[in-house]
């Protein structure tokens, strides 16, 4: 009996070792320092406004931004918890007609509300994932465009909000050099939350609660993790990320409009992005924005606004995905070739 109880003990105390190695070789495999040093870079780069005209540099960079804090957000539902949501803009809107008339009646920029806009996503994501998460797979994808298409209708119908032809806001009194830095920051402080709370998340007993869901609900289920609160409770996270989004993004444009908000493809963007970089992984959504933003710029640059260059990215995308059928960062992370600086996770 005492010799029992010596091997158990020898063993745990092995396991513990073993565990101790991992985490010492995990932590080594990461480049913390680069995250940061790309926060510092991004921080300083309307810097060049200085010695010239770089507004749509910014402008480019505000909207990659604008996707990572979107995409990151996405992420935690359809990365981590696995459901595939294509209606994940109707929170966009939300958060964008919320703070944008908020911001048109009171005067209240939409930087200072959107924390609260994306409280009101947030609790909207909670109701909406209460219904729409009794179901799974492509009865949850259906639902969740079904979803875009009752709120569009909604919003072109809803007088008060200025129906299909929406709510113009005032431009900010800066000078147009600078008219857009009060959008770049928030975007950038808010993609820079997002990626933190996603890796808090991915490390912490409610994401892993997740993860075990993606990779089998019922066996989750049988563990004793209340799935029905966790998808809940994820799909309120999420939409909270998307509502900030769309809450800034409203005043940046200066309108209001269902046609800005509840078009299909900027939840298309959402998941194609974290496909692309690696969905349930933390720098795979801001990889996957950066990209698409840099593949959809050059085609239009190249081949023009039309039918060409949206082609011409999907095959790109198509390409991608045949040989990093993982994401880029989920496949060099299986094959054990990812760079430590996209090593976030």
């Amino acid at each position: 009996m005492m010799s029992n109880i010596g091997e158990t003990s020898d063993i745990l105390a092995q396991r513990k070792t073993y565990n101790a190695g991992l985490s010492q070789v995990s932590d080594k495999s990461r480049a913390t320092w680069f995250p940061l040093l790309l926060l510092a870079l991004l921080t300083a780069l309307p810097a060049l406004q200085l010695v010239g005209n770089y507004n749509y540099l910014i402008h480019l960079v505000l909207y990659t931004l604008c996707y990572v804090v979107m995409a990151s957000g996405w992420n935690i539902l359809g990365g981590y918890a696995g459901y595939i949501s294509l209606g994940h803009n109707v929170f966009f809107a939300v958060g964008g007609y919320f703070a944008g008339m908020v911001f048109a009646r009171l005067g209240i920029s939409t930087i200072i509300i959107a924390p609260i806009a994306g409280l009101v996503a947030a609790a909207l994501g909670y109701l909406i994932g209460l219904i729409t998460l009794r179901v799974r797979g492509p009865s949850f994808i259906i639902s969740s465009l079904a979803l875009v298409m009752i709120f569009r209708i909604a919003f072109e119908n809803w007088h008060f909000v200025g129906g299909a032809a929406g709510v113009s806001l005032q431009a900010n009194d800066m000078d147009v050099q600078w008219a857009k830095l009060p959008y770049y920051y928030a975007f950038l402080a808010m993609a820079a939350f997002a990626l933190w709370a996603s890796y808090r998340i991915r490390h912490s007993k409610f994401g892993l609660g997740l993860r075990a869901i993606s990779k089998d609900e019922v066996k989750a289920e049988s563990a004793g993790i209340d799935t029905r609160f966790y998808k809940v409770l994820a799909c309120a996270i999420s939409a909270f990320f998307v509502g900030m989004a769309g809450a800034v993004w409203g005043e940046y444009l200066t309108y209001i409009r269902p046609n800005i908000f509840l078009v299909i493809l900027i939840s298309v963007n959402m998941v194609l992005m974290c496909i692309l970089g690696g969905k349930g992984t933390v720098a795979g959504p801001a990889l996957g924005a950066v990209l698409i933003v840099a593949f959809n710029e050059f085609f239009v640059a190249t081949l023009g606004a039309s039918a060409v260059n949206i082609m011409a990215t999907g095959v790109i995308m198509a390409v991608a995905l045949m040989f990093f059928p993982n994401g880029i960062i989920g496949t060099l992370a299986k094959h054990r070739k990812l760079p430590r600086i996209l090593n976030w996770d």
